[in-house]
């Protein structure tokens, strides 16, 4: 009975045993990439700070280099002083704020500002009854029933009065004077300082309480929406710039400039050309009107250029674009940017890029171009790496790494 027991537990530990199948393990199919291939997830392509570009045809070859600085005309200049000295009682404005042509700066007050308005209302009185008088002895003149000395003496006084009343009107009218609030009686102890031109204000050279001195510079204004470049050009080059050639240019001090507005450097076009070299340097001065306007431009900004005197575009790609590796020159180029697992499994997956790493050979650089011979074809319109592709090339090399 014993042995019947033991029998039938082994018997059930064997079709237990049978019965019971392994669960098998599934195992997610990873896609092996291409070699010199390299994917990012879309994060990581946004936290990086990765931009894409494409291969651009610039002018590297047919240019003479040049460098230069930021300015305005005389004309977009103004600097603002009073013809008379007056206390400043208010500023209205600060420095770096922009002004219209007429808006008030400042506002000046003096007794001698006074005077001279009374001096123009008795000089008022006084040329009206002078212009009477005139009229009086023209009529006895011309009826023979004056005399020509009396006639005289009043048609010079007449005249004498005239042109005194207009230097005093002009006068007032420099001093921002409302004549027609003056002639009604409307004296003002003060004077009000306003602004010859549109532009930005520099310097304010007086405070509050400060004596404003006859002709010196109170105020300081620009206008840079008429800023423009002076570059020198040296006498080898000369007889090669032209009026209307273009001009490319990178500001030296801030080459990150460029970037900050979508651009990788300003474009302009010569308008002049010095005729006399700039004291002993054997060099021109070459002024080119700035086409992008939309740059923050400040006058005394230094810049290197590139003034393009033919034809002979290349291949060319940032510098930022080209990495190297093992003593070679690379750039990447996009082989996706949208999601093509999603496609082809039917299956949500998060976006990636998938970046394609191609040979390059470097020729001429300058303002952050490079030129580039690709040892393959690429596609028309190929989108480049053209910011942070050592990021790139550091991740594949620690795959490389992993697969070790």
């Amino acid at each position: 009975m014993k042995n019947k027991i033991i029998y039938a537990i082994m018997l059930c530990i064997a079709l237990t045993a049978c019965n019971h199948k392994p669960e098998e393990t599934k195992e997610e199919a990873v896609e092996e990439l291409p070699a010199g291939e390299v994917e990012l997830s879309a994060d990581q392509f946004e936290k990086v700070g990765i931009e894409l570009g494409t291969i651009e045809q610039r002018n590297l070859k047919s240019v003479v280099k040049a460098s230069g600085y930021l300015d305005v005309p005389p004309q977009s200049k103004a600097d603002v002083s009073t013809f008379i000295g007056a206390m400043v009682k208010s500023i209205l404005v600060l420095e770096g704020s922009f002004v219209k042509k007429g808006q008030a700066l400042a506002i000046l007050e003096h007794p001698d500002f006074i005077k001279l308005q009374q001096e123009y209302i008795s000089e008022k009185s006084n040329y009206a009854y002078l212009e009477k008088e005139y009229q009086r002895q023209k009529e006895l003149s011309e009826q023979n029933a004056g005399t020509g000395k009396v006639f005289q003496k009043a048609e010079t006084d007449y005249i004498t009065s005239k042109a005194k009343l207009n230097a005093l009107e002009e006068e007032l009218k420099m001093l921002s004077v409302n004549i027609s609030s003056l002639e009604k009686g409307n004296l003002s102890s003060v004077m009000t300082l306003v602004a010859p031109i549109d532009g930005y204000i520099g310097h304010i050279r007086i405070n509050i309480g400060t004596y404003a001195e006859p002709n010196k510079t109170l105020f300081e204004i620009v206008d840079n929406t008429k800023i423009h470049c002076d570059l020198l050009v040296y006498e080898k080059d000369l007889f090669k710039v032209k009026v209307g050639q273009k001009v490319n240019f990178i500001l030296t001090n801030l080459p990150e400039h460029q970037d900050e507005h979508d651009s990788r450097n300003i474009s302009g076009e010569i308008f002049s050309i010095n005729k006399s070299f700039e004291n002993d340097t054997k060099a021109l001065t070459v002024h080119a009107k700035i086409e992008n306007e939309k740059h923050e431009l400040i006058p005394g900004m230094y810049v290197n250029a590139l003034i393009d005197i033919g034809e002979q575009t290349t291949p060319s790609v940032p510098f930022e674009a080209i990495v190297k590796s093992a003593g070679k020159e690379y750039i990447y180029v996009t082989v996706n940017g949208s999601d093509k697992d999603e496609k082809k499994t039917g299956e949500p997956k998060e976006a990636s890029y998938t970046f394609k790493m191609i040979e390059v050979i470097t020729g001429v650089s300058d303002l952050g171009y490079t030129e580039i011979t690709t040892l393959e074809p690429l596609p028309a319109g190929a989108k480049v790496v053209v910011k942070n592709a050592f990021f790139i090339l550091s991740k594949a090399k620690s795959g490389e790494g992993e697969e070790e």
